[in-house]
């Protein structure tokens, strides 16, 4: 399964030390954060959600982190605009079902979890200051949607600079080995090893995994109203799965499920040769829901 893992990682550093250490008899701590940017999380969490299991069966330690502070930020990673900061009582409520949600992937009791603001609340301005030393104006700037607002001339808030910085001494706090996300996250994953280093801990380990496209085409948010939710009824999952792009199919096949690259090879080559996408989509849409909501009423 490490092998596996380490194959579906679209980044992947440090590779060869990763390796080694996944396979080593010392567990890992794994993290994983998550801002409550709404009350219900969809399937392109599922991406990192998945790959965060494996390893915790694998004998790895996770630690789950909510980002209530951080999410009064807000993360512009895939954003092309300022993102609008939540306020305390709508991150409040959105983290009402959180744990339940994230039951339904990851074994929650062995789970170690935490709220940035647990820290964050206490981090006086001295030390803000020393950890916002660690980077530069340009470094943010370099950063790919950073540049293109800045290019044409669009406004970015320097509370987005802070994004980053702050998910990085998460990694302090919880003394991560290795970091999951998305691939949009690669910047502020990295920016942990920065901030680590200067802390005195030894650089975590980082893994992206590929982001999941909504019903539109587009990368699954909840912003832009393309997501599948985990708490969707059956018939509603169910019809939006059906609704998905025909070139998404065995993207969905292999984020959302545990089929073996064998059987996503067959279902491209199927498509490839003439099969009915209808019909491949149903079965996908079969199998996402029997995983939420139980066979009987996948059928």
């Amino acid at each position: 399964m490490e092998q596996l893992l380490l194959q579906r990682a679209q980044d992947a550093i440090v590779r060869d030390e990763l390796a080694k250490a996944l396979t080593s008899k010392t567990p890992l701590r794994v993290k994983l954060g998550i801002d409550p940017t709404g009350p219900r999380l969809h399937l392109g969490r599922t991406s990192t959600l998945r790959r965060v299991r494996q390893l915790q069966d694998l004998g790895h330690h996770v630690s789950l982190i909510i980002g209530d502070f951080t999410a009064t930020i807000g993360d512009s990673s895939d954003k092309t605009s300022e993102r609008q900061p939540l306020t305390a009582g709508e991150i409040k409520a959105n983290m009402t079902g959180y744990v339940e949600q994230l039951g339904k992937i990851l074994d929650m009791d062995k789970v170690e979890l935490s709220y940035n603001s647990e820290w964050f609340n206490k981090l006086g301005l001295s030390s803000f200051i020393e950890l916002a030393q660690q980077f530069t104006v340009a470094q943010m700037i370099e950063r790919e949607n950073f540049s293109l607002r800045y290019k044409e001339q669009r406004p970015i808030g320097l509370h987005e600079f802070l994004y980053p910085i702050l998910q990085g001494y998460d990694s302090v706090e919880v003394k991560a080995d290795l970091e999951i996300g998305g691939t949009d996250q690669l910047f502020n994953l990295m920016a942990g090893r920065v901030v680590q280093k200067h802390y005195g801990q030894k650089p975590q380990f980082v893994m992206t995994f590929e982001l999941l496209e909504g019903t539109d085409g587009r990368k699954m948010s909840t912003s832009w109203g393309n997501a599948i939710y985990m708490e969707d009824a059956p018939a509603d999952m169910f019809g939006k799965l059906m609704s998905i792009n025909d070139e998404s199919i065995a993207h969905y096949y292999r984020v959302c499920t545990d089929v073996d690259d064998e059987v996503l090879k067959q279902v491209v080559t199927d498509i490839a040769n003439g099969a009915n996408p209808r019909d491949t989509k149903a079965s996908l849409a079969r199998e996402i829901v029997t995983i939420y909501h139980g066979e009987q009423a996948a059928t």
